[in-house]
């Protein structure tokens, strides 16, 4: 199955592509949301990765696009559309609104040649501005030789440019600067930390299935490494879980920080998940065909999402503060 089938399935599975996934006005809503993305990641981390992005998309079209851009996006998305943010710079090359259209280009701009839609910033006068493109309608020129990493391959995370695209004025989605606006640019993190959370269960259930396979189970040290695997996983679907209960009964600076202390929690889970995963299957997980491999790399490597130091400080200064406590 391609990429783009499956996260065609994916969308529909949820039935986001019939009820688009909005900001979550309550736990509930919050946790049906995060739920679908950490059981995809379990699954799959690379389809994980571009669902996500999907859902990104459609709750910022529907938060500050118009009615009828909110109409046409339902049309869309019944239709079959898949959508992704593009916000990554491309270094040298910035995506600019002048006056013969687009130019310019994205970087780390997840599944280029899968999606049908981008939202996308642009530099245009008034500042940053959002654009749901129609790939169809502009297709970037797609740079594939650039994505040479030891997983996620298959998140088709490229470079991509325009060259003086046109562009409408339908496709301007909201006021300028309106893409990094709090609190859900920050808050918006708990998406892909419940994704990481899937990967840290997928690593626990591939060496489980590995070793009771293998015969291994029973051997104390690798019941001792199940245990810890269990601990784990459990630990980083509770902080998120916690996390996205908390953030109705929070606001302000606490709010952003819980996000920034889950992100870290789960990350430092899955980094002791991976070392104890590869010690209980050993080389055995490290050959391609087998199912911990893919599973191994791809989280390795989503893990190394941006300024993790600057969540760790953003942390620290709501701990110094008194905005966040440990509590039962």
């Amino acid at each position: 199955m391609t990429m783009a089938a499956a996260l065609r399935d994916a969308i529909a599975a949820t039935g986001w592509d019939r009820d688009l996934p909005r900001d979550p006005r309550e736990a509930a809503e919050n946790l049906a949301i995060l739920t679908p993305l950490y059981e995809t990641g379990r699954r799959d981390l690379p389809l994980g990765r571009l669902l996500e992005g999907h859902v990104d998309a459609v709750q910022i079209v529907q938060r500050y696009g118009t009615a009828a851009q909110i109409a046409r996006l339902q049309q869309a998305v019944c239709g079959g559309a898949m959508l992704g943010v593009w916000n990554a710079a491309l270094p040298g090359e910035p995506l600019l609104i002048g006056p013969d259209g687009l130019r310019g280009g994205k970087s780390y701009a997840s599944g280029a040649g899968v999606l049908s839609h981008a939202l996308v910033t642009a530099e245009g006068d008034g500042g940053s501005q959002l654009l749901l493109l129609d790939l169809a309608d502009t297709p970037p020129a797609i740079d594939r030789d650039w994505w040479r990493t030891t997983g996620m391959q298959r998140s088709e995370t490229h470079q991509v440019r325009w060259s003086d695209a046109r562009i409408h004025d339908a496709a301007r989605i909201g006021e300028p600067n309106v893409y990094a606006r709090e609190p859900f640019f920050s808050g918006g993190a708990l998406r892909f930390v419940a994704v990481h959370a899937g990967g840290v269960a997928g690593l626990c259930d591939r060496t489980r299935d590995h070793l009771v396979a293998t015969g291994r189970a029973d051997d104390p040290f690798q019941q001792a490494r199940l245990a810890q695997l269990f601990g784990l996983a459990d630990a980083a679907a509770a902080v998120v879980r916690h996390t996205a209960v908390a953030w109705f009964a929070t606001d302000g600076e606490e709010r952003l920080a819980r996000v920034a202390a889950a992100r870290l929690t789960v990350a430092d889970a899955a980094e002791r998940a991976l070392a104890v995963a590869q010690q209980a299957v050993g080389l055995a997980g490290h050959f391609l065909d087998h199912p911990l491999s893919a599973m191994l790399a791809d989280l390795a490597v989503y893990l190394r999402q941006p300024a993790p130091d600057a969540q760790r400080l953003r942390v620290g200064r709501a701990v110094k503060d008194g905005a966040l406590a440990p509590s039962l």
